[in-house]
């Protein structure tokens, strides 16, 4: 009996210590950042959505606690199984990006499951970017076995290529180019730290830049040339194309410094901003609470893409590298486009603020939180001290 005792102790501390080492290499700046965020977040919507009788706000506030609980769990998961599986995640990927195409158009686009009476909706290119990366990851890693020069053959660059152009390629037909540029973002940054020959880089970009005004001429439907053309000309327009855009500097400017209360801002509340709870939070933001507050917001977003950048360089294991290079790419991509085009400075793309954002429509915003969290901590390997 006495022995049945001392190994089951034995099992509890061996436990306990188990739980104190991952809580010890836990990256708590991220943590930290996170949590303030949805703080942020959650009282521009309770702005955002007091017209509506706190709807979204109360969604909102019920995801984060879910996507906690994920987070939770996922952090006890060795990132190496869940890199083994990628290969299945990734066809489930395909398989939902393919399947979306089938669905009814919302807001022109086939870009959403809806389930039930729209009790729950989301889009499987969000959460698909977490698989996409796990695979890039695995892909890569795979190839460079023989050493990281292979990544620059031509032939397995062309594996590399083809494993993002086929969801990219799904995505611009729903169509959602604000997510493929995500997709876009996160790839060059993932194959940047895999050590991609110079060479490819200069020539993409010499292709962008010959491709780009052929593909606004001849391949761009109506409404995206028209966010282009808003985008550098909004006064053109005032009323139409321009009016978001110009709602939203005026939002932002009006809050000057310490902004003008929650509840306060004129264009917050009457309606002038759409839509406020997802694109435009940053809007929010900046008229209620201030200069201040929307400043911090940018520095929250940079000390995360900080942090990942540190592990990314500094882990020893390489396919965990890229998986936080991968997910430092979509954090960039979308603190820079969603406040960008809110401060007029890129153009309107739809593309959601992480942690601040409504994310029940864009669900797998909040959903792709713990996923995020629990890869910047897992792949943060052992080091020699």
């Amino acid at each position: 009996m006495k022995a049945k005792q001392i190994k089951n102790n034995e099992t509890y501390k061996k436990s306990d210590w188990i739980i104190m080492k991952k809580l010890r290499k836990m990256e708590w700046w991220i943590l930290i950042c996170a949590i303030i965020l949805c703080g942020i977040g959650l009282v521009a919507l309770f702005s955002a959505s007091y017209d509506s009788n706190l709807d979204e706000f109360k969604k909102q506030a019920v995801w984060i606690g879910v996507s906690l609980g994920i987070m939770i769990v996922i952090m006890f998961i060795d990132y190496k199984i869940l890199i083994k599986l990628s290969p299945i995640l990734y066809g489930i990927a395909i398989i939902s990006l393919i399947a979306v195409l089938f669905t009814k158009p919302i807001s022109g686009a086939r870009s959403w499951f809806v389930i039930g009476n729209d009790l729950i909706s989301f889009q499987p290119a969000e959460i698909s970017k977490v698989f996409i990366i796990l695979f890039l990851s695995y892909v890569i890693s795979i190839i460079q076995r023989k050493g990281r020069s292979e990544i620059n053959k031509i032939t397995k660059l062309g594996i590399i290529l083809a494993t993002i152009a086929i969801p990219v390629l799904l995505i611009i037909i729903e169509p959602d180019y604000g997510t493929a540029t995500a997709y876009i973002i996160a790839f060059v940054i993932m194959i940047f730290v895999a050590g991609i020959d110079k060479k490819y880089i200069i020539s993409a970009f010499a292709i962008i830049i010959i491709v780009v005004p052929l593909i606004y001429n001849f391949v761009l439907p109506k409404h995206a040339k028209s966010r282009i053309d808003t985008f550098l000309h909004p006064e053109s327009d005032p009323r139409g194309a321009g009016y978001n855009i110009l709602q939203s500097k005026l939002a932002i400017g009006s809050g000057q410094v310490t902004g003008m209360g929650i509840l306060q801002g004129n264009q917050t509340q009457l309606g002038y901003l759409y839509p406020k709870s997802t694109d435009f939070i940053f809007s929010v933001i900046g008229e209620e609470m201030g200069f201040v507050v929307a400043c911090s917001v940018i520095l929250l977003n940079v000390v995360i893409i900080t942090k990942s950048i540190q592990i990314a360089k500094g882990t020893k294991d390489e396919t965990g590298s890229y998986v936080a290079a991968g997910i430092c790419g979509i954090f960039l991509f979308h603190t820079l486009e969603n406040v960008g085009m809110t401060m007029g400075l890129l153009p309107i793309t739809g593309v959601p603020l992480l942690f601040v954002s409504y994310g029940r429509k864009f669900n797998d915003n909040k959903l792709f939180v713990p996923w995020n969290f629990a890869k910047y901590k897992w792949a943060k390997k052992e080091r020699n001290v």
